[in-house]
């Protein structure tokens, strides 16, 4: 698990590491850092899908009292993989699979909560942007009850490019959504299927809905406004499996 002796710090190091291949989850840059090292550092970056966030100093310092010189690299406890990858492997596996998206989700609690449901349920992938957006940590492992050290987990820099790729490569793709044409219980989740969860406040992101071939909805008979995300997307996961012969995701 990404705990505190699970991090790189000083700049070269970072560098030594990307350029190492090691998984990183994301970096955090002091604000106002300026060197010729660091110059180089944005240099590596700008080549990869690595989250970095600018932060004052002094919540670095928090992170470690060491001479980090203002970088702080957290490393995955994961292997994260590429949906153009997974699938040709899924096909040739004989593989019906079913993929849940995550757009803009930031909760880790929801991301290893729905992750258990996704390893129970015989999920083949959970896809999440490299940005803006929930990823592989200490805290979403426990809560997934270790589901994400064994669950393909895909990050990718583009959420709707991958969409498209699925779309192409004969995916239906479902958004679940308050706008939803019609209830969940009518869709149908039988063929190769990535169902799209969005985050409890903004939802799927226009972009990514107009690429959906069905919207579809839970019905609520309460006065509170909508499902916490885990919750619905178990909803939505077992009905898929449930119109797949409760076989998992093999066909």
């Amino acid at each position: 698990m990404t705990e505190k002796n699970e991090m790189i710090f000083g700049v070269r190091a970072v560098i030594e590491a990307i350029q190492a291949g090691k998984e990183i989850d994301k970096i955090l840059i002091k604000k106002d850092i300026q060197s010729d090292l660091a110059r180089d550092l944005f240099a590596i970056l700008k080549q990869t899908s690595i989250p970095i966030q600018r932060v004052p100093v002094e919540r670095i310092d928090r992170i470690t009292r060491k001479n980090h010189q203002g970088v702080v690299a957290f490393i995955s406890p994961v292997t994260y993989q590429h949906t153009e990858d997974l699938v040709p492997f899924l096909f040739e596996q004989g593989k019906n699979p079913l993929f849940i998206m995550l757009d803009g989700i930031t909760d880790v609690r929801n991301f290893g909560a729905i992750a258990r449901t996704c390893e129970c349920a015989g999920v083949d992938a959970i896809i999440i942007p490299s940005k803006n957006s929930v990823s592989v940590n200490a805290d979403a492992v426990k809560t997934s009850a270790g589901a994400l050290l064994t669950l393909p987990v895909c990050r990718e820099h583009n959420l709707t490019q991958t969409l498209r790729f699925l779309k192409n490569s004969g995916f239906k793709i479902v958004a679940a959504t308050e706008k939803g044409d019609y209830d969940y219980t009518k869709a149908d989740f039988s063929s190769p299927t990535c169902l799209i969860m969005g985050a409890e406040d903004k939802g799927v992101s226009y972009d990514n809905l107009a690429l959906c071939d069905e919207w579809v909805k839970i019905p609520l008979f309460g006065s509170i406004e909508s499902l916490n995300v885990s919750v619905a997307a178990g909803i939505l996961i077992y009905k898929a499996i449930e119109q797949r012969g409760f076989s998992g995701t093999q066909e």
